[in-house]
């Protein structure tokens, strides 16, 4: 599918097609993780498992068959375009990590996966962390054994972080983490001395799924959710999941907070929007792949936080709002709403832009000890109950409130969480750059004018792939290095005035 060159090595079209086989095997399993938490029957477990297991080896075989570090060295000193370059050094990493690590090994991982999904779900909805400790150990053996095989002489968690974001590095990571600990804090706390009183327009009654449905769908249609190649349903854990031909979103309703709803499902549909405008051309390569995580997550937080936070949006979407839910709220309370800040919640998916950090970070520490052996299974709900009571003053009751609320573990992924803060603050560059590059931006989201910011992201994030690295990435959009700058002065500047500080 490579189009830059007419002259192309006859051993990088071997290598690309192996590729596109590869991609296309990877993805049907993740539709059948998508019909696992979505629509397959609650018996149907331990099918899914041994199907998912089989998917899985296949897959680790083809990456690590020989031909592929033939291929690859043969390409090394290659006259290759920037584009199949950018697939060879990909592909390279990938299968590099991948021949270390025994098929067996994959194979459990991935039948232990799926087998843990039921026994997580079981456990959080009897709020009984003891039923699901064995899995969870399992799999932390799992994935520390996973970690030793790929390089038995680094750091096992560094190794396990590289999975999600391969290319920033887990110092930036820990330095990130480590900058927004140190300056939210302080301005969590003048916010909780505020004398400012927020809107909340949904602090009383119930609303109905169904209308709550027909809200998120409206919001859906308003961004502009291209229906053809996605559709939206319902999971116990909001995820976004697919490719550039059928990127499909998922929520969740709680009758009592309609908001909530409404930001998980733009966040969706920011990780959709991301896959929908990997360029069709390269699909089955790299090049038509999302960068990483961390990239992917920039996307969801700027179209939550920077549009469905701000107040141009709500200055266009209140009316909905008020038709679908029969509630009577102006713009300014809505966008009120949508910012308050909520020390006390305890659920990361429900927590405001500024202690969600928290939670990632809470989150972080966990899992760093764990992978190293200084945390024990056992220990994790009273870890995790005095970390939260350390960094937002909260302590709570169950475990499903608690250790028990998130799904990525029973997924084995482990390392993944600290992309959540690096792609808000990745959200804010990006979005600062597409501010200053597209005139009066605030008056078009006013406008419901959403064209000129998908095709601000589609050319400078979404139709690149994988062809840059991450940091790269950033540079070639915004003309400056990662930075957590502009999400620092984002953040001061907007509650400093939704707050009075």
């Amino acid at each position: 599918m490579a189009t830059e060159s007419s002259e192309v090595p006859e051993a990088y079209e071997e290598f690309e097609a192996h590729v596109e086989q590869l991609t296309y095997l990877s993805d049907a399993g993740s539709v059948l993780g998508w019909d696992q938490q979505v629509t397959m029957p609650e018996g149907g477990t331990p099918a899914r498992s041994k199907q998912s297991s089989a998917l899985s080896a296949v897959t680790h075989e083809r990456l690590t068959d020989d031909r592929v570090g033939e291929w690859l060295d043969e390409l090394d000193d290659a006259d290759l375009d920037a584009g199949r370059a950018a697939v060879v050094r990909e592909i390279r990493r990938e299968h590099e990590r991948a021949v270390e690590v025994p098929e067996e090994l994959v194979s459990e991982i991935s039948e232990t996966s799926s087998n843990a999904l039921p026994v997580w779900e079981e456990a959080r909805a009897e709020d009984d962390f003891d039923a699901f400790a064995p899995t969870l150990e399992k799999m932390i053996d799992l994935k520390r054994e996973y970690a030793e095989a790929i390089d038995p002489d680094r750091d096992p968690y560094e190794v396990l972080f590289e999975e999600y974001e391969p290319y920033l590095g887990l110092d930036t990571a820990e330095r990130v983490l480590e900058r927004l600990r140190d300056e939210l804090v302080p301005l969590i706390d003048e916010i909780e001395d505020s004398d400012a009183a927020l809107a909340d327009p949904f602090a009383e009654g119930e609303y109905d799924p169904e209308a709550q449905e027909e809200t998120v769908r409206a919001a859906l249609d308003t961004l502009g959710y291209n229906w053809d190649r996605g559709r939206l349903d319902t999971a116990a854990h909001p995820f976004s999941t697919g490719t550039q031909f059928d990127a499909r979103v998922t929520t969740r309703f709680d009758p009592e907070d309609p908001m909530g709803a409404i930001g998980s499902t733009i966040h969706e549909f920011g990780h959709a929007t991301y896959t929908l405008g990997l360029p069709d051309e390269h699909y089955g390569t790299p090049l038509g792949q999302s960068r990483d995580l961390s990239v992917h997550e920039s996307q969801s937080r700027l179209w939550e936080n920077h549009v469905g936070r701000s107040r141009p949006f709500w200055d266009l979407f209140a009316d909905t709002v008020n038709e679908k839910l029969g509630v009577d709220a102006s713009p300014r309370e809505y966008y009120e709403a949508a910012n308050q800040i909520y020390p006390d919640n305890l659920i990361r998916v429900e927590a405001d832009e500024l202690t969600y950090h928290m939670h990632i970070i809470l989150r972080f520490e966990i899992e760093r000890d764990l992978i190293a052996g200084d945390l024990d299974v056992e220990e994790v709900p009273q870890v995790w109950n005095d970390k939260m009571e350390e960094y937002l003053g909260v302590r709570p009751e169950t475990d499903s409130e608690g250790c028990l609320q998130d799904i990525h573990w029973t997924h084995g992924s482990l390392g993944y969480f600290p992309t959540y803060s690096l792609g808000s603050v990745m959200a804010a560059q990006l979005y600062a750059s597409a501010e200053d590059e597209i005139a009066d931006l605030g008056g078009k989201v006013r406008a419901g004018e959403f064209d000129p910011l998908h095709e601000w992201l589609t050319e400078n994030v979404h139709r690149h792939g994988c062809r840059y690295e991450t940091d790269d990435l950033v540079r070639e959009a915004t003309g400056e290095s990662f930075t957590a700058d502009y999400f620092l002065d984002y953040a001061n500047e907007k509650f400093g005035a939704l707050y009075d500080l």
